[in-house]
């Protein structure tokens, strides 16, 4: 294809002369990751569907190629990327989706981005075209390089085409607001999170927690009888907002933080929205180096780790540092699938 012949001659040259490429779709998460660096390498000439098959749930589509398109597709046989993948504009490409391995609020009780990965065609740092996986859910002997893809900001090789699950949408989707506090609201997620409930989203912030419930009417139905609370009229634009960080508590140009802890964690303090059971705070924070430390210091301390996800200054590192062991292993893998060092340098650590 004339797309990935023009990959390949922009991917040899930066090679030879040792120049930095910038893997870019639609653009809609450059702010994600570290500084930008090099020439853009564009991937939305390189577009379309290539295999989707309703009734085996896997659908194969070209880097470049309309996140919305894909939505669209799916929706027409009433199936979903179950990660519910955020946008964050209208230009978001899928490929764009899978680098930057973002979740959206149904993640926690379906899967992150990377399980639904099955297969990845991938031009290396040589300009060699490379395929893993392939079309069903045990295709892999070894090491997983497919997944691998997933949340790795384009920096082991450029994504050319993917193949991925899907999931059929709900039958019923019901929505329920709690008035409880931060300690209540987390104390009942874990309670509710050891029981047979169809819960797909969950979210507290100011004293309100909003849960989704989707499955089967009755299994929905038998839910809202036990669990109580007020039912939420036309709740899909609040999910939509936590999904895209529309949502008030996401406005302003203050630093943003992602804190990944158990579920169980007490109380963090400062001003929190909490999603996916508990496993995911998002908290408004300084981003100075005391800061910095501090607040990775206590998600460590808890078990987890903290990104500065967006805004505040990204000299304190966006992601929680690397224990040296595990940063060998992404050198080792960085050098064997782009030995000069040109795909989106630095974009993470």
């Amino acid at each position: 294809m004339q797309a990935i012949e023009q990959f390949k001659e922009q991917v040899c040259a930066a090679a030879a002369n040792k120049r930095a490429l910038r893997i870019r779709g639609g653009g809609t998460k450059d702010w994600y990751g570290q500084t930008l660096d090099g020439e853009i390498l564009d991937t939305r000439a390189h577009t379309g569907i290539v295999d989707y098959e309703p009734t085996e749930l896997v659908i194969t589509a070209r880097c470049g190629t309309p996140l919305a398109e894909i939505e669209a597709v799916l929706a027409e046989r009433n199936q979903m990327l179950a990660f519910e993948p955020p946008h964050f504009g209208a230009g978001a490409t899928f490929g764009g989706a899978i680098a930057a391995g973002l979740s959206g609020p149904r993640r926690a009780n379906s899967g992150a981005a990377r399980d639904f990965v099955l297969g990845a065609t991938i031009m290396d740092g040589k300009g060699e075209v490379l395929r893993f996986g392939g079309q069903v859910m045990k295709n892999v002997a070894g090491y997983d390089v497919s997944r691998l893809m997933a949340g790795s900001l384009g920096t082991l090789g450029l994504l050319l085409e993917l193949s991925v699950k899907v999931l059929p949408r709900a039958f019923r989707e019901t929505t329920l607001r709690f008035d409880i506090s931060e300690i209540e609201a987390l104390r009942k997620l874990n309670e509710w999170g050891g029981q047979p409930l169809p819960i797909s989203a969950s979210c507290w912030i100011d004293g309100v927690l909003t849960l989704r419930l989707s499955g089967a009417q009755a299994a929905v139905d038998a839910a809202v009888k036990s669990l109580g609370g007020q039912v939420v009229e036309n709740a899909d634009p609040f999910w939509a907002s936590l999904r895209e960080q529309q949502h008030a508590f996401f406005a302003g140009e203050g630093a943003l933080w992602r804190l990944s802890v158990p579920s169980t964690t007490s109380v963090l303090g400062g001003s929190q929205l909490i999603e996916w059971g508990g496993a995911q705070r998002w908290l408004r924070a300084g981003a100075d180096e005391a800061s910095a430390q501090a607040i990775r210091a206590t998600a460590a301390a808890c078990g987890g780790h903290a990104t500065l996800f967006r805004g505040g200054d990204k000299s304190v590192g966006v992601f929680q540092p690397l224990a040296p062991a595990v940063a060998k292993i992404h050198a080792r893998l960085k050098a064997a699938f782009d030995p000069a060092h040109i795909f989106n340098p630095g974009r993470m650590y």
